[in-house]
């Protein structure tokens, strides 16, 4: 009986920093009335502090080597660096004038009463053409923010739209790497995934749209000439080369690197700035990212103690006990994935953590391969949209000087899937043989 216990402690006492994170943020903006009154970086490092006071059988030098290495991983570092290309990007088009000249050319290509609808679909192609949903925000989120001050509406409505789309995109990907890691770990084609997963998502994309065609209602049209000038239409050219070199397939670093160069040649050529103003914009920008950083650094550490003390492990286990049939299963790896990707805030490495165990729950209780597959990518990418130290939601809200807890609330696409979802599980839909 004690042998029981003791892991079962141990596995609560690995979970709780995730939990204490919640309650710090619950209950400091209670407190102050205000949830973007504290910091996240604060919560963070609290969080931080109270993972490193629990791990047992390590000094302390030993426990912060622990926390170093989550905080360096090679995956984080890889998002530091977009986080740099995308920052230095994001302020040298600015400067340069591609975010007004493309808000310029996007009213007058799409009504306003159309405009949250069309940036959702927009973003669904963008993110389903190029894999990647942090790809898709990096090329769209300067545009969305800068039609939110053009237009009036809200910044955290329109880039909620943007980052929906992107979330939509991802999971349905063939080239995205939550799409190869779920069909490979459940040993099912692509082709087989995609077409069940597309029957769950495309009720909660369709109600998503219209929502979005019924909101842009009310919207208050402008007037905008649709006549550009020589320079308007060579200053939307940075934005148009990053799309076509992500749907193309490129890496995202290399688009970044590219779409830069393209902000410094045009920039100079047009007379927007010199070279001391580009590197001067580059950096304002690269500056403006420092807090996300330093956010995904010790979200990093942070999970990295977590798993260290078994905290995953005793999800695994905990949520797998008492499965009994297929309904059973499915919301079991649905719940897993999901509870995993909180914890590492990263859905690939999620699925891959928990594929081969969803795999033999499957197996077990006769839920097909590419029903699994459609579950585990499905549902760590909706956790992915929901939390505020993902890649997602801190590159769209750095991007658009806004909290990311304030995209949050508008995220209509996500919450949606989740009934979606829950819907397919219950009255098994669509139906598998």
């Amino acid at each position: 009986m004690t042998n029981r216990k003791r892991p079962r402690k141990i596995g609560l006492l690995g979970i709780s920093p995730m939990l204490v994170l919640v309650t710090l943020f619950l209950g400091t903006g209670l407190y102050f009335g205000d949830f973007y009154k504290v910091p996240l970086t604060i919560l963070f490092i609290a969080t931080s502090v109270y993972a490193l006071l629990i791990t047992r059988g390590h000094s302390l030098q030993e426990r912060i080597s622990i926390f170093s290495k989550g905080a360096g991983s090679k995956n984080l570092l890889f998002m530091v660096w977009i986080f740099v290309l995308a920052g230095a990007f994001a302020s040298s088009a600015k400067a340069m004038g591609a975010i007004d000249a493309s808000v310029e050319l996007t009213l007058a290509l799409l009504p306003e009463k159309a405009l949250l609808a069309g940036i959702f679909i927009a973003s669904c192609f963008v993110s389903m053409s190029i894999g990647t949903s942090v790809g898709t925000i990096v090329a769209l989120t300067p545009v969305t923010a800068g039609l939110a001050t053009e237009t009036g509406m809200s910044t955290p409505l329109i880039v909620a739209a943007a980052v929906g789309g992107a979330l939509f995109g991802d999971n349905l990907s063939f080239i995205s790497d939550t799409t190869v890691v779920a069909t490979r770990t459940q040993g099912v084609r692509m082709s087989d995934k995609f077409k069940t997963n597309f029957r769950i998502v495309l009720p909660a994309a369709i109600i998503t749209t219209v929502l979005y065609v019924i909101m842009g209602l009310n919207a208050t049209p402008n007037n905008h000439t649709t006549e550009f000038t020589f320079t308007q239409i060579i200053n939307v050219i940075p934005y148009l080369a990053v799309i076509l070199l992500a749907i193309l397939g490129k890496d995202v670093l290399l688009v970044l690197l590219i779409g830069n160069l393209f902000t410094g040649l045009i920039g100079m050529i047009t007379g927007a700035f010199d070279a001391s103003g580009w590197f001067g914009a580059m950096a304002s920008g690269i500056g403006g990212m420092g807090e996300l950083i330093l956010i995904s650094m010790i979200a990093g550490g942070l999970l990295e103690l977590i798993r260290k003390n078994g905290g995953i492990t005793f999800l695994i286990h905990w949520l797998t006990r008492r499965v009994r049939n297929s309904r059973g299963a499915e919301f079991s790896i649905g719940t897993l994935v999901g509870l995993t990707n909180l914890c590492t805030a990263n859905n690939t490495i999620a699925i891959l953590s928990v594929g081969e165990i969803s795999r033999n729950i499957a197996e077990r209780y006769g839920v097909v391969p590419k029903r699994s597959a459609s579950i585990l990518d499905t549902c760590s990418c909706i956790v992915q949209g929901f939390i505020p130290y993902g890649a997602q939601l801190l590159m769209a809200a750095g991007l658009a000087s806004i909290s990311p807890v304030e995209i949050i609330p508008h995220l209509f696409y996500p919450m949606l899937l989740i009934i979606a979802v829950a819907a397919s599980i219950i009255f098994r839909n669509p139906r598998m043989v």
